[in-house]
């Protein structure tokens, strides 16, 4: 019998597709369904960007307090946080397609809904959690799984193009939101919001794959079949024992601490406090809008290059890379603010642009290091620590607006945030990677007594 009759025998035999092999130089399916997910982040995150231009539109025509709509915003941030690592989770047990066309959908229904909303409180819960949910869910823990699944080779290279496509939503689309809300008013923009998320779940219920092995794939630049693992039940509780088990190593606390400060120094005082400190020093709002937009450009190029950096080089040296010089270049804003986008405030965020999201790529690195967290948790274990950055972001938000009341100016926040930003360039190297030793005493194990499937190492950071 030869070779290919028994590996074509033992998958009929074990209800297993056969993996195919390529033929000719077509485009492996995997860069399809990763164009299909980079569509769903893209949304998200355009998506994200809209309860910040809600504030004064809804202050104006229903004349509810910015405190009341502030509160919508936080649970919006909040719920898209800590709703990741049950996603994640989720789609372990139900499967890409759905989570993804169900996430797109609750953002399609929250949407609508703001639209005849009266009270404050019913913004909190279409805006606030409903699309908060939705765009949490297809956001880069989303990312992480399509990476995981569908990528043996190429892996930081995807994930700097999803997340390039995350950013390219949230700030390229920002000025079209905002003049759309200008011209055409707040709700016509919601309601084209909901449109443009129900046009997305076809393509996400019918183009996604779950798994290479549902149609006899292997992943992109695997050298053998990986079966489609069983859907694994209980998906909250298995991300909480996900959670669980992370909590007992170091590693894992140090990468969530640097993934707030992430949050910290980008979202939370940046994306909250960049506008309002600039016209403090006398620049339009307008200019301070655009040069925001142009950080979003620049983040695009710098995460994709940070993702084929990731291939090449220790994750945990670029993070101290980029946090150190994130550090600085926030420590040095206050004294480039001023009335006009002069060349070394145009500097910045060209510099600022490269740096803002280019932690992304190997943080997801880190969160997979399966010798510590098991196999199959890394996309789970990213999904915590991105709710650790969302909850960073929140901190600072309300700390950068608490510093300007009682000083008068952003000037302490930013510098807070550099300083951050200076510890997480210490912690970064001490977060574990696997040695070589380490690495076959798991072979080790595998061929021994390891313990279950999927047992995660209590090893501590190298």
């Amino acid at each position: 019998m030869t070779h290919t009759t028994r590996t074509t025998t033992e998958h009929v035999r074990t209800g297993r597709a056969a993996p195919r092999t390529a033929r000719g130089r077509r485009v492996h399916r995997a860069w399809w369904v990763a164009a299909v997910a980079a569509l769903a982040v893209m949304g998200a995150g355009a998506f994200a960007t809209v309860p910040g231009l809600l504030v004064e539109p809804l202050h104006r025509d229903l004349d509810w307090s910015r405190g009341s709509i502030g509160l919508a915003v936080w649970v919006n941030m909040a719920a898209s946080g800590l709703v990741a690592p049950f996603a994640t989770a989720l789609m372990g047990r139900f499967g890409l397609r759905r989570v993804a066309a169900g996430a797109l959908a609750a953002v399609a229904a929250g949407a609508a809904l703001t639209t005849v909303m009266t009270q404050p409180w019913q913004l909190t819960l279409y805006w606030g959690l409903l699309v908060g949910l939705g765009c949490g869910s297809v956001a880069m823990g989303f990312a992480a799984v399509v990476v995981e699944r569908w990528f043996a080779a190429r892996r930081g290279l995807v994930t700097g193009l999803l997340t390039a496509a995350s950013v390219f939503g949230q700030f390229v689309f920002l000025p079209l939101l905002s003049w759309s809300i200008e011209r055409y008013q707040w709700r016509p923009t919601t309601v084209t919001i909901a449109l443009v998320a129900l046009a997305l779940v076809p393509p996400a219920g019918l183009l996604l794959r779950d798994h290479p092995a549902d149609l006899g794939l292997r992943p992109y630049g695997a050298r053998e079949y990986v079966p489609r693992p069983a859907p694994a039940p209980g998906a909250a509780r298995h991300a909480l024992r996900v959670l669980r088990s992370a909590a007992r190593t170091r590693p894992f606390w140090l990468l969530a601490g640097t993934f707030a400060v992430c949050g910290a120094s980008t979202n939370g005082i940046m994306w909250s406090g960049f506008v309002p400190a600039a016209h403090d020093h006398g620049m339009p709002p307008t200019v301070a809008a655009s040069l925001l937009a142009l950080i979003g450009v620049f983040n695009v190029a710098g995460t994709v290059v940070s993702g084929w950096l990731t291939d090449r080089h220790d994750p945990r040296l670029l993070l101290a890379l980029y946090y150190g010089m994130r550090g600085v270049s926030l420590l040095l804003l206050p004294s480039l603010l001023g009335p006009e986008a002069n060349w070394p405030l145009i500097v910045f965020v060209v510099f600022f642009g490269l740096l803002d999201v280019a932690t992304v790529p190997p943080t997801i690195a880190l969160s997979a290091v399966r010798e510590i967290y098991g196999k199959g948790a890394g996309a789970v274990v990213f999904g915590w620590t991105l709710a650790f950055h969302q909850l960073g972001a929140g901190v600072m938000a309300f700390t950068g607006g608490v510093l300007r009341d009682a000083l008068g100016s952003y000037d302490a926040a930013w510098i807070v945030s550099g300083v951050l930003c200076a510890v997480a360039t210490v912690l970064a190297p001490a977060i574990g990677k696997p040695s070589r030793d380490r690495k076959r005493r798991g072979a080790a194990g595998r061929d021994g007594h390891r313990a279950g499937p999927g047992a995660p190492s209590r090893c501590e950071a190298s």
